[in-house]
């Protein structure tokens, strides 16, 4: 079947991205999904087919344009057509009770009179205005000082339960702005902290740091990586909303295909309010993010606007904030925990108590500096509570109930495992085992290797990883391909058949990615996404164990703390020995060419554009072309483009290229530059090698 022409693709096209918005809005907001992933995939694929032939008609908010845009240098400043206005804060019933009373002397009411109310979650995260002309987002901003905020609208896109194209006959205006908030889950900020210990990264403190620093990420490819949420509460035009209530506010919202802060409950009168307010106390911590209080508002918009505001809040509403909860207990001991990469860590273990909805026995100290700043010693009593009502943290220490006996911590000069030589190198807040066949870190580490995103060995947790290193029968990563039935079938609790399946499962991990062997052999800083960023450039694990700090530091995305540690990692004498014990028991993963040759040289490092149609392959598959080979492929002209690759039909991206005095190059010449074209089945040229240097 042949390319509709041009009005009948832009016809299908707006019909693709209006029923994709349409299954994105049941997938993302709703958990109701009306079709299966294989039926979703293929209107995407014709979208992207579509627009790949008709590059003139992609618009920046189709839905193949979700995955991040390049990087910018800097954030726009975006003024709000409206303030961004704060709340003032209630911290009690009868701070509640002062507001509806004050409500009340404002307009005129008696005491006994009853104000509707609505009440709601204050979620902890980031504020955001939407901005939308003729049903289509134009531009997202931050709060800033409420006034004026920076434009990310290249991050918010990533975040698919945003919807970027409305839909018909909701009465709305043809200009308008939506606030809401954007936040982490607790699970999705687990995750990304979890990857940043790993990579040696410090870790967020909290989901609002977390969502505030990746909303702010000048390279919107973060933002994608990391899955955002928002909610929406409120519309704000100079045009009629459709609404009288903010109830109708929030339904309107829903129809729109927002995501709204579900339940909004109505009060009736201020008594029902402080009714729902103690009663969400005590649910919270329930929920998979962050809430720290509820918001309430007159539900009446005639009254809000009778109301007005002050200068920096509105006088119809309110944020009930949460107090903390914190719980007091005793410090029985500091101890050192030796985690993968070697970092000594102090814990303080505590006696057992309850905090919001478990029960905890242990805290993190972070580090050395961290124990002498807030001064607690072994035997205090201390007040500890979760930081982002995930993570127990020592918040202060009762100095008054000190009885003089408690004892100072000392950092242990050996690893408390192994008795290596713990080492504190200068500007760095974590001291480090120094012995590379520490047991601790051995066993932290092949708790990583066998991770489900990097060698995936089903069955093998860290009380069987206990057993195997206990009893001398891994000593290293490679010790793992060596393991008999025999050796499996005599730990505890492993029968026969759990032994062969562990087997079975080792077996299959020998046929991976450069990318998640790269991972799977926990080089401090090395995460997932930075191993993805070597395996692509260097191609191979030859190139990648001989190649030089200055050589890593050239590839985009690797700085020179990551190619110092890479580098060292492949010196040492031991890792290469590793990785030869390695090969030898047949390892064998899938690479992509190598960017050694000087065909690729013209590419790597190097940011480039498509344009228009290509004749010998798709869009998608040139871009996977550069990035196999160390480039970087972008769906816009910047002044950081190096190269255009142009093609009939190629529109507004070339005018700018010549504008900016990019160089243009047709596919062919591109090619050319290659060698010879690629494979038309497989462009980006990967195959199947051994493990061998």
């Amino acid at each position: 079947m042949g390319q509709p022409d041009d009005g009948g693709a832009a016809a299908r096209i707006e019909q693709l991205r209006r029923l994709i918005e349409y299954h994105n809005h049941r997938y993302y907001v709703l958990d109701a999904p009306e079709i299966a992933d294989h039926e979703y995939d293929a209107l995407f694929r014709e979208l992207q087919d579509l627009e790949a032939s008709h590059p003139e008609l992609v618009t920046p908010n189709s839905p193949t344009q979700r995955v991040g845009a390049p990087p910018v240098e800097s954030f726009a400043p975006a003024p709000h057509a409206f303030p961004m206005l704060s709340l003032a804060n209630a911290f009690d019933a009868n701070d509640l009770r002062e507001f509806d009373a004050r409500c009340k002397r404002m307009l005129g009411m008696g005491p006994e009179a009853i104000i509707e109310y609505t009440v709601e979650a204050k979620i902890d995260g980031l504020g955001i205005s939407l901005t939308y002309e003729q049903g289509h987002f134009v531009r997202g901003a931050t709060r800033g000082d409420g006034t004026t905020g920076e434009d990310v609208s290249a991050n918010l896109r990533t975040i698919r339960a945003i919807p970027t194209i409305l839909p018909d006959g909701l009465g709305l205006p043809s200009s308008f702005e939506v606030r809401g908030e954007v936040f982490l889950s607790k699970t999705e900020f687990a995750r990304i902290n979890a990857e940043r210990g790993i990579e040696g990264l410090p870790l967020f403190a909290n989901p609002r740091n977390a969502a505030a620093g990746t909303i702010r990420q000048l390279d919107s490819s973060v933002a994608a990586r990391r899955r955002l949420q928002a909610r929406f509460y409120d519309i704000r035009s100079d045009g009629r909303i459709p609404a009288s209530t903010q109830l109708e506010v929030v339904e309107l919202l829903r129809s729109a295909h927002f995501p709204t802060n579900d339940p909004t409950q109505m009060a009736l009168g201020v008594e029902e309010v402080v009714r729902l307010c103690g009663e969400a106390e005590h649910t919270h911590s329930a929920l998979d993010f962050a809430v720290d209080g509820m918001v309430v508002k007159v539900n009446s918009l005639a009254l809000q606007a009778e109301l007005g505001q002050v200068s920096r809040s509105p006088r119809w509403a309110i944020a009930y904030k949460f107090p903390p909860e914190r719980a007091r207990t005793r410090v029985l001991r500091i101890v050192a925990q030796v985690g993968r990469t070697g970092a000594v860590t102090p814990v303080a273990e505590m006696e057992p108590v309850f905090l919001d909805g478990s029960t905890v026995s242990r805290a993190t100290l972070h580090n050395e500096d961290e124990v002498r700043r807030k001064d607690v010693r072994i035997g205090d009593f201390v007040w500890i509570q979760k930081a982002g009502d995930i993570i127990p943290e020592v918040v202060e220490v009762d100095v008054a109930a000190r009885s003089g006996d408690e004892q100072e911590f000392a950092m242990p000069a050996e690893c408390p495992v192994c008795g290596g030589a713990v080492v504190r190198e200068e500007g760095e807040a974590v001291a480090r085992c120094s012995n590379p066949l520490c047991v601790a870190k051995l066993k932290t580490g092949l708790q990583h290797f066998a991770s489900r995103r990097a060698m995936d060995i089903d069955g093998l947790g860290p009380a069987i990883i206990e057993q195997l290193v206990d009893r001398g029968l891994v000593r290293d990563f490679a010790d793992l391909y060596q393991l008999t039935h025999e050796q499996l079938a005599g730990l505890d609790r492993m029968a026969g058949k759990s032994a062969a399946n562990l087997l079975a499962a080792i077996e299959a991990s020998k046929r991976t990615s450069l990318a998640r062997l790269v991972f799977a052999l926990g080089i401090r800083h090395v995460g997932e996404h930075v191993a993805d960023v070597l395996a692509s450039h260097m191609g191979s694990l030859e190139r990648l164990r001989s190649a030089t700090e200055d050589e890593l530091s050239s590839i985009h995305e690797i700085g020179p703390q990551i190619a110092a540690s890479v580098a060292g990692f492949f010196a040492d004498p031991r890792a290469q020995a590793l990785l030869d014990r390695l090969v030898a028991a047949g390892l064998t993963w899938e690479e992509a060419r190598s960017t050694s040759n000087m065909e690729d040289a013209f590419i790597a490092g190097k940011t480039f554009v498509f344009t228009g149609k290509l004749e010998h392959m798709t869009r998608e598959e040139a871009e996977a072309l550069v990035r196999s080979r160390g480039g970087r492929a972008a769906s816009s002209v910047s002044a950081k483009t190096h190269c255009v690759v142009a093609g009939p039909g190629a529109g507004s991206k070339l005018d700018k290229a010549r504008e900016l005095g990019i160089e243009v190059m047709s596919e062919d010449e591109f090619l050319s530059k290659l060698g010879s074209p690629p494979d038309a089945d497989n462009p980006t040229g990967p195959h199947q090698q051994s493990l061998a240097f």
